[in-house]
């Protein structure tokens, strides 16, 4: 279908005609880098934000007993053969901190990975799917959620295991709703998860240009704001110093007030302008904004 504008029709509003028609594709030499702007990719479904980070330690029981004298409460945990392998411990009812023990298979202590929680799981694993992207297949896990996994940018234990969750009616999360909050707790909200790459450029690069994550405002170049959920954060960062630790941000209340608690419960720390920062007995790192 040839446009043929009459005398006081401009080739700009021809060539809009024909977008919105959907023709303008298919007509060599004509706008080409029009239609191929307008075929950019549709954004990634939103997520819910941060669900949990998952860190392996050396003592369960010690490291359970640190984050309860943080005011946090472990709401359940998950056992093999009398022995427990996952401990849940509760920021708020929809972002917890998750502790595994190390075993004979397993001794490296540190990050093991992060979860977003999706409000249509089915929706985001198909959209990666559709993206050239490799998710494995949406399941249910033992607390009883939706669950899927898929490998992403390269890290010092390997490719990041991008963990990806829906809460479900029955399941311990949404049975623990308004529960194991602790009153007392040091912090109520995660704010963002740092995350030791090989290459931080091209881990940015994927968060960016594969799953729909933005730069944060305000923020350094590795600071990603998550789709859907603009206040809650990832941070890209070089493998070293960091390396195998785990780093967690949470929304405290004021530093004064906050250092004043730390000091009563005997918590050591250090401080940069508005933050605190205190570590577990492995030595991953906890701050406080």
């Amino acid at each position: 279908m040839p446009c043929r504008p009459p005398i006081r029709t401009s080739r700009r509003a021809c060539m809009a005609i024909l977008l919105g028609m959907g023709l303008l594709g298919a007509l060599p030499g004509i706008g080409g880098a029009t239609a191929a702007a307008q075929a950019t990719t549709a954004p990634s479904p939103d997520l819910n934000g941060l669900a949990h980070v998952a860190i392996r330690v050396k003592d369960l029981d010690a490291s359970v007993a640190f984050y309860q004298r943080l005011g946090f409460v472990q709401a359940f945990a998950l056992s093999r053969d009398g022995k427990v392998y996952e401990a849940f411990i509760k920021v708020n009812d929809r972002q917890f901190i998750e502790l595994y023990p190390v075993d004979a298979q397993d001794t490296q202590i540190g990050f093991l990975h992060l979860c977003f929680e999706g409000g249509d799981l089915n929706a985001v694993h198909d959209y990666y799917v559709a993206h050239g992207l490799t998710p494995n297949a949406v399941r249910t896990a033992g607390a009883g959620n939706l669950l899927f996994t898929m490998p992403g940018p390269a890290t010092p234990t390997g490719p990041q295991n991008m963990e990806y969750t829906q809460y479900m009616p029955g399941s311990m999360h949404s049975k623990a709703f308004g529960q194991f909050l602790g009153p007392e707790r040091i912090a109520t909200k995660m704010l963002s998860v740092s995350v030791a790459a090989d290459d931080p450029a091209a881990a940015i690069a994927f968060y960016l240009g594969k799953v729909g994550f933005t730069h944060a405002a305000g923020g350094p170049e590795g600071k990603l704001a998550i789709p859907g959920s603009p206040g809650e954060s990832i941070e890209i960062v070089p493998a070293a110093p960091l390396g195998f630790k785990s780093r967690i941000t949470l929304a405290a209340e004021d530093p004064a007030k906050t250092a004043g608690r730390l000091k009563l419960l005997g918590v050591p720390f250090t401080r940069a302008g508005h933050s605190l920062t205190i570590t577990d007995p492995d030595g991953n790192q906890i701050v406080l904004e």
